[in-house]
């Protein structure tokens, strides 16, 4: 395979300001593609605002001969998201790969939660990436191609002390990743998640001596291939960090049968759980009609 470009590809990247988004637009307009920066430049914790981190990137994309601009609405509103998207249009009349990436921490241990502490994180990290993503959606569905990458996590995946609403924010984005894919698949629509391991602002506290093992640089070649006409993956989710790519996914064993019409006990279920659980000849699904595929599978079997 030749080189991936993205000449003529127009990206908008949100939390670009610094970190991961940064790397992603860096390394997509180095490829050709023109970059809508987004930032909305607070904190950590997601207070405060600014332009300079934004103006940054920017500036550093055109030193480097490349084409931006910079946008720092909130993608937590849904007159936020559809700005950023206007920013799109208007600098370059289109917009071909939206890469959700905006996000912050508020973490606490779940007994101690705020509403707030929940509402602000599902309000950035799931709604943002609606609220971006669905006016995105709609010009890529009217030009017949686009390119989605949203960014999950592993706590989102698997869970982590402290983070149950990140966590729970993180794995609505596989939801909604899962939806476009499967909506946008006529249109020319791919839709996929990366789980991205990487030394942040957000994560560099957390991680102790291996966060410089973990570079955000080695997270961008991912994206830049799922960002492109190269790529006709869709519908997946992949563990990315430290050099090492993985799928990840949700799998469907064959489960435990008590026969067709027979109603389980409480018994049953404590006596069958080894089958129940057993993983042995499991199924990835690709929609929710496949569980009950596998189902009539089973009975006809």
């Amino acid at each position: 395979m030749g080189a991936i470009r993205l000449d003529g590809k127009v990206a908008v990247v949100t939390g670009a300001g610094g970190g991961l988004g940064r790397c992603h637009a860096l390394l997509l307009a180095e490829r050709g593609a023109k970059v809508v920066v987004n930032d909305l430049g607070g904190s950590s914790e997601g207070a405060g605002a600014s332009d300079a981190p934004a103006d940054r990137v920017v500036a550093e994309i055109r030193a480097a001969g490349g084409e931006a601009v910079a946008n720092f609405d909130s993608v937590a509103t849904p007159e936020g998201g559809a700005a950023i998207i206007q920013t799109a249009l208007d600098a370059y009349d289109t917009v071909d790969i939206v890469v959700n990436n905006a996000g912050f921490l508020r973490d606490r241990s779940f007994a101690k939660m705020t509403a707030d502490d929940i509402g602000s994180i599902i309000d950035v990290h799931l709604k943002g990436a609606f609220f971006v993503s669905q006016p995105a959606f709609v010009v890529m569905k009217e030009r017949g191609y686009g390119r989605f990458i949203h960014t999950t996590s592993a706590a989102g995946l698997f869970g982590n002390f402290g983070q149950a609403n990140y966590a729970a924010a993180k794995m609505g984005l596989v939801g909604l990743s899962s939806v476009i894919a499967i909506e946008g698949a006529k249109a020319g629509i791919t839709s996929n998640v990366i789980a991205p391991l990487a030394k942040t602002r957000l994560t560099e506290e957390l991680m102790g001596p291996m966060a410089d093992a973990v570079l955000p640089e080695q997270v961008s070649g991912l994206v830049t291939f799922l960002a492109s006409e190269q790529c006709e993956l869709t519908h997946e989710v992949f563990s990315v960090g430290g050099g090492r790519i993985a799928r990840a996914f949700v799998g469907l064993g064959p489960g435990w049968l008590g026969g067709k019409g027979y109603v389980p006990t409480p018994e049953d279920v404590a006596e069958h759980l080894d089958a129940i659980r057993a993983t042995d000849g499991c199924i990835v699904p690709g929609q929710a009609t496949d569980e009950m595929m596998q189902l009539a599978s089973i009975f006809s079997g």
